[in-house]
């Protein structure tokens, strides 16, 4: 079937963007046709229709007003998908054919930058991946901020580092597409991902220099420390030129290029971060985590920056250190003297902050030209308030305050030229008109009085024509559709003058128009034009000024940042009772009286207890019930560590924490079934990776490993894991187990200690304590628990006699030992024949040849069945 000339030109555009979802401008609207209708009516809700046919079958459509187009999609972003914009670029009218169109932007979920597509409060991040081998690297690129990162890394750890970062979007090599498609599935703990193959040709260092050099703009990359970093050079490359792409060949505005380090974060891993709760529940939830109980941050880049922290909180202590004494500093005075109150405290503070914009991500959009006439005005109101709050900061004794003094100190100009320029309510777009200031340009202010004299001229000339035609209802009024027009009702259609020509006819009225009306509608409307077009050049001229006080903008905005977690922070340390922390050179974890301080929000009454680790004391294994609160412990344990590093004060009454490089865990037990992975295999996965990297300045907690399997296998694999850790790694360690034959390591082992959360049985009943106490627990209580489930009574009686029958059998048969102690009882006691042991020990076996040790066995197997 032979198509329309329209129809065949958005069949050409789709076919060059087929994985994408197509908003073909027509008019005020954007079509969507075919499978895309289909896609887009179920993602969207809105009303699929049909138009046209094609080999014989109506052609699907469905559309969204190009003026509502934003929240559409934002939809579309969140829910992964791209989005092709086509616009039209022809003038309609001129020409054969269709108007003409072409694409403007691909909207993708790591690439946006428009505020109504993103989330204020979360990061979105672009990720391009350079395979090789064992060696990987990658380019983080912030689109909304201008900042890349990079980093070399080993491919076994990549996934770690992907599942922190979060990237809303992936960028590969074409032939690396597959390798990192399992890579993502099965490393990361995504639920789904957006994945771009990019040509190998893109992974070049020819490419790289010339994408960076040019969003640079500098000459040269020399000053940027690349050698480190030669992989993840190459996957910048890509990354900026998939940028590129998307943003219609205009290049991304890169402010900083950062070389990471391994040694710059406390590293976590996917499943510590979701052990740990972090940023979500183990059920997905956005709360109750840790995120959740801290955030109380007045601005949204406050709130990205405290999730950074959390997530990757920075190694160096001095940094953790500073940002505890400026809490200190912010803390509210406790003295009734108000001679020795403080010139400022956090209250101050966030008050100080509450409403201000996002100047950051608005300054990366003046750079891409795509800022909206709103955020210029939220610009220009940040800036008035950034004095007041820069005098505030100098006047208090402490050094990082007094430097984010500094970096907030944008010259005053900036914020005079936006209050001349910009309007004090702008329109929503600079299309609609109404985003300029009265007095910034006087051609642009005449054109505007001779629309502000329409008013009057319609008034004058309504109030004339009713005397002239004696209609005393006779209208002269204005719509963007039909201009301007006179407006006569039907009963006085008699006594209309004779020079009124009609313009339209309605129900109960007709409307006119004059010679006069229309030499003033031609005047109005061409100054309405003339007016539009200058505002749209002042204002790309007035982002064209703002272009030098980006780089000061966007360290302004770092600052504000920085200043709202630290009021945050002591803000979070009054309500919440929290603990400055102290560090020590040493490794170690000393913590008296911890809490969980998540857990502590949600109940009536928390039980403290302290936490011991060191070089002397560096594996705690923990026996107990559950429901005693074993994990609860080790948690705290991990979210002490994640707060003092981040800069927060602790959930404790003291703390001391030596030098932690990663904080890894294996608790819990659940399949992953998406990658065909049972829960002993999710396991055993998670055990491997803390083995491969545990040092002994890491934090290790290990729950009940070794549950996936049976009773002597799990036991065995626990033992020689908890060994490996204490005498190997020698991380600082905290292993909860209810294999009660692991507490025999502390026997072996002088570094390892036992203790247990603590039970009082009350006839047939028990009580949690949820109290650590030094020492093995007596029994697991596993029974008891489950009568606490709601098992049925019957159950639990059957339940309590088959545990009896097995602690006999157990006492009296072959007692169950320790498989990896060095004398075992069971081959002691089973020998009653001295000759047989005589024959056994007599026996050098390292003088035995394969023959002789067969002969050998032989003649003790006789030996032992004469015995």
């Amino acid at each position: 079937m032979t198509h329309t000339p329209m129809m065949q030109q958005y069949l050409a555009l789709k076919a060059e963007h087929p994985d994408k979802l197509v908003f073909y401008r027509m008019g005020d609207f954007y079509e969507l046709f075919f499978d895309d209708a289909k896609r887009a009516s179920k993602l969207l809700d809105i009303t699929l229709t049909q138009r046209g046919e094609s080999a014989g079958a109506p052609i699907p459509m469905a559309g969204v007003p190009f003026h509502s187009v934003d929240g559409y999609l934002a939809k579309l972003v969140r829910a992964g998908e791209t989005v092709a914009i086509i616009e039209q670029v022809g003038i309609p009218g001129q020409g054969k054919g269709p108007v003409e169109r072409k694409v403007a932007r691909i909207v993708t979920p790591g690439t946006v930058t428009d505020a109504s597509l993103m989330d204020a409060r979360k990061e979105t991040l672009l990720a391009a991946v350079a395979l090789d081998g064992a060696r990987s690297g990658v380019a983080i690129v912030n689109a909304s901020s201008g900042a890349v990162s990079l980093r070399d890394l080993p491919t076994n750890e990549l996934a770690a580092y992907l599942a922190r970062k979060n990237p809303a979007e992936f960028v590969c090599a074409e032939s690396a597409d597959s390798t990192m498609r399992t890579l993502l599935a099965e490393g990361t703990s995504l639920a789904s991902f957006t994945l771009r193959a990019r040509p190998d040709y893109e992974f070049t260092h020819v490419r790289a220099n010339d994408e960076l050099t040019q969003a640079l703009g500098t000459a040269t990359l020399s000053h940027l420390d690349l050698e480190r970093t030669p992989l993840a050079l190459l996957a910048s490359g890509a990354a900026l030129a998939f940028t590129r792409l998307v943003n219609g060949g205009n290049r991304l505005p890169i402010s900083t290029v950062h070389v990471e380090r391994a040694s710059e974060s406390v590293e976590m891993d996917a499943a510590t971060l979701r052990n740990v709760e972090i940023t979500q529940t183990l059920s997905g939830a956005d709360s109750p985590t840790l995120f959740s109980l801290l955030d109380r941050c007045e601005t949204a880049a406050g709130t990205r920056l405290l999730r950074a922290l959390l997530i990757e909180p920075p190694r160096d202590q001095a940094k953790a250190s500073a940002r505890h004494d400026a809490i200190a500093s912010l803390a509210r005075s406790t003295s009734d003297n108000t001679a020795l109150a403080k010139p400022l405290d956090f209250t101050q503070v966030q008050d100080a902050l509450r409403g201000l914009s996002d100047i950051e991500r608005i300054a990366t959009r003046i750079a891409m030209l795509s800022v909206r006439p709103r955020e210029l005005a939220g610009l220009r109101s940040t800036l008035s308030a950034l004095p007041r709050l820069q005098v505030a900061l100098q006047n208090t004794q402490n050094a990082t305050l007094q430097s984010l003094a500094d970096a907030i100190n944008v010259a005053p100009s900036w914020h005079a030229l936006l209050a001349s320029a910009v309007a004090e309510e702008p329109a929503l777009a600079v299309r609609d008109g109404g985003v300029i200031a009265s007095g910034y340009n006087a051609d642009l202010d005449e054109l505007r009085a001779i629309q502000t004299d329409s008013g009057a001229f319609l008034a004058k000339m309504e109030i004339d024509e009713r005397a002239r035609s004696g209609i005393p209802n006779l209208r002269v009024e204005y719509n963007k559709v039909h201009g301007f027009y006179i407006e006569i009702t039907s009963s006085y259609l008699g006594q209309v003058p004779v020079e009124y020509k009609r313009r339209q006819t309605l129900k109960n009225a007709e409307r006119y128009i004059t010679p006069e009306l229309k030499a003033f509608e031609d005047k109005a409307l061409a100054a309405n034009d003339r007016s539009l077009a200058l505002e749209k050049r002042l204002f790309d001229e007035l982002l064209q000024l703002l272009s030098p006080a980006l780089d000061t903008l966007r360290k302004a905005g770092a600052a504000l940042a920085e200043l709202d977690v630290l009021a945050n922070f002591a803000e979070r340390a009054e309500t919440l009772k929290l603990t400055r922390p102290t560090f020590s050179s040493l490794p170690c974890l000393d913590v008296h009286a911890a809490r969980h301080p998540v857990i502590e929000s949600l109940v009536d009454q928390f039980i403290p207890n302290d936490i011991r680790l060191d070089s002397k004391r560096s594996c705690v294994v923990l026996t107990g019930p559950n429901m005693g609160g074993k994990s609860t412990y080790m948690r705290q344990a991990a979210l002490a560590v994640i707060m003092a590093y981040a800069g927060c004060f602790v959930a404790a009454n003291a703390a001391m924490i030596g030098p932690i490089d990663r904080v890894l865990t294996r608790i819990g037990a659940s399949d992953d079934l998406a990658s065909g992975r049972s829960t002993f295999m999710v396991e055993m996965t998670e055990a491997a990776a803390i083995l491969q990297r545990a040092t002994p300045n890491s934090l290790v907690i290990v729950d009940e490993i070794g549950r996936g399997t049976s009773t002597f296998d799990g036991l065995a694999l626990a033992t020689a894991i908890a060994r490996r850790l204490i005498s190997k790694a020698q991380s600082l360690t905290l292993f909860a187990t209810h294999y009660f034959e692991l507490t025999e390591l502390a026997n072996d082992y002088a570094t390892c200690v036992n203790q247990h959360v603590s039970v009082i049985e009350h006839g047939d009943k028990v009580v949690f304590l949820h109290e650590v106490k030094a020492g093995p627990a007596s029994r697991s209580y596993g029974i008891d628990v489950a009568k606490l489930a709601g098992l049925p009574a019957e159950v639990i009686r059957d339940a309590r006699r088959e545990l009896e029958r097995l602690e006999k059998e157990r006492t009296h048969a072959t007692p169950q030992a320790d498989l990896f102690a060095l004398e075992s009882p069971a081959l002691i006691e089973a020998p009653q024949s001295s000759e047989l042991i005589e024959a056994l020990t007599s026996i050098d076996v390292d003088d035995l040849s394969p023959r002789e040790a067969h002969a050998k066995l032989a003649e003790l197997v006789a030996l032992a069945r004469s015995a």
